[in-house]
């Protein structure tokens, strides 16, 4: 492994093979995977304000109907691991065109859901079908962008995608509020179409060649199916380097969900907002954070690499990627996730309300300028196996997450929204210490678990 003087990466021709696309065709690439990675962000987003409406027409509960959140995430986390694992042996673009059409069958199966035992099986089919998108997007960028080019690609990439996230509560409460649920879900299934004709008609296939494992068989039949097993991803995180930023990255983007999840019972029960779609659009100041800021954090986290790669005169350190943390991970995502409970509990009226926006557009910002940079980083260290990195260190952050977002309404019942948005904040500043240790012993930590880390 590396050490402080010497190299884990010389600048050599290697950077030839980024050359296969030219830069127009790489920007459709990205504008294909980010179009895709919107699709998960979206099926999970535009679900929950509809659930009130869900549960009048299958007459049943809010609670119960709730359940397919939980049902969703699970089907998140394993569905990324099938298509990660899957696609460093068949491909990206074969994944993609496998994935899209259990989405666009899963979506009508919701659609048309008659029964709450229906849903539960159609919703875990659509999460499943598009839960590849945020994966196969990062590794697809890995493949096609070299080094000091690809944290701008995946800051517009992870951009497109979070903007999903925040913009989606907002036309799901106006759908639900002003249309249906049902052609909601039914236009999601459309979309899922529009994506497979992309894939099928222009997204090439971007993995390196000679990596892909269907490439490395003696023999194989026309039809090759072979067993890989998804849960080798999760293997990955045996190296102290991937799981302290996986850590890390969860802490911070649990203040999102601090913020997000209760909103309807913080914000919208103190400033008396009533209205779904104006719920919905209490969450789009945090989406713009979040387009803003990605690929801004992105840009920022090339030039640092740029700049500590000529302070060590060419000498590459993956950890300098995650030196592009500190500006979100110690001023922005704790002081907007803290001020924001304060202002809730103390100050009413439009300036409170105005003031809570603000907090949520700068916590979508901050988180993006830790959330890129560590998913740059997990491209850089396992290029080869880059989708799988993500996929794992995405189902590890859904499980935690979904955890700890059951705990917010119940701390917010029982120690008030300002010391529930306090704790979030010092939750963010211990993942940013994570950080720290890991720039600090990065190169040690890697040399103690070895995973594959790129060299070249």
């Amino acid at each position: 492994m590396a050490s402080e003087d010497s190299p884990l990466l010389a600048a050599t021709t290697h950077e030839a093979i980024y050359d296969r696309f030219s830069p127009d065709r790489k920007r459709w690439i990205v504008f294909i995977v980010s179009f895709a990675g919107l699709l998960p962000m979206f099926v999970s987003a535009t679900f929950v304000p509809s659930i009130p409406q869900i549960a009048k027409d299958l007459d049943s509960t809010h609670a119960v109907v709730s359940l397919t959140v939980s049902l969703s995430l699970l089907a998140t986390a394993v569905g990324a691991l099938v298509w990660a694992a899957y696609s460093s042996f068949y491909g990206r673009r074969l994944m993609y065109l496998w994935g899209v059409p259990f989405l666009c069958i899963g979506s009508c199966g919701v659609a048309m859901a008659a029964s709450l035992k229906s849903l539960l099986f159609w919703r875990f089919v659509q999460t499943f079908g598009c839960s590849g998108g945020i994966p196969l997007g990062a590794g697809v960028i890995g493949d096609i962008y070299k080094l000091e080019e690809r944290g701008t690609a995946i800051g517009v990439f992870f951009g497109a995608t979070l903007f999903g996230l925040a913009v989606a509560p907002f036309l799901g409460g106006a759908a639900a509020q002003y249309w249906s649920w049902r052609n909601l879900h039914y236009f999601i299934a459309a979309w899922g179409l529009l994506e497979l004709l992309l894939v099928y008609l222009s997204f090439p296939e971007t993995s390196l060649p000679g990596t892909l494992g269907i490439d490395k068989l003696k023999r194989r039949r026309w039809i090759h199916i072979t067993w890989v097993n998804p849960l080798s991803s999760l293997w990955l995180l045996r190296s102290p380097n991937l799981f302290a930023v996986t850590l890390a990255s969860t802490l911070v983007l649990i203040t999102d969900y601090v913020l997000l999840v209760p909103l309807a019972y913080t914000i919208g029960v103190r400033y008396g907002i009533t209205n779904e779609a104006i719920i919905g659009a209490c969450f789009l100041p945090n989406g713009l954070g979040n387009f803003i800021g990605a690929p801004i954090a992105g840009r920022l986290s090339d030039v640092v690499i740029r700049r500590w790669r000529e302070k060590r005169e060419g000498v590459w350190f993956p950890e300098d990627r995650l030196r592009a943390t500190w500006i979100g991970g110690l001023v922005m995502v704790p002081l907007s996730v803290g001020a924001s409970g304060l202002i809730t509990t103390y100050i009413g009226g439009p300036v409170g309300l105005w003031l809570n926006l603000l907090c949520l557009y700068t916590n979508g910002m901050g988180v993006d300028f830790v959330f890129n940079p560590i998913g740059s980083y997990n491209v850089d260290v396992v290029r080869s196996r880059s989708a799988e990195a993500t996929a794992a260190s995405a189902a590890i952050r859904s499980l935690i997450i979904s955890a700890a977002t059951a705990l917010v309404i119940p701390s917010i019942e029982r120690i008030g929204v300002a010391w529930t948005d306090i704790i979030a904040a010092v939750l963010a500043i211990i993942g940013q210490g994570i950080i720290f240790l890991t720039i600090r012993y990065g190169d040690r930590m890697r040399a103690s678990v070895d995973v594959g880390f790129s060299i070249i």
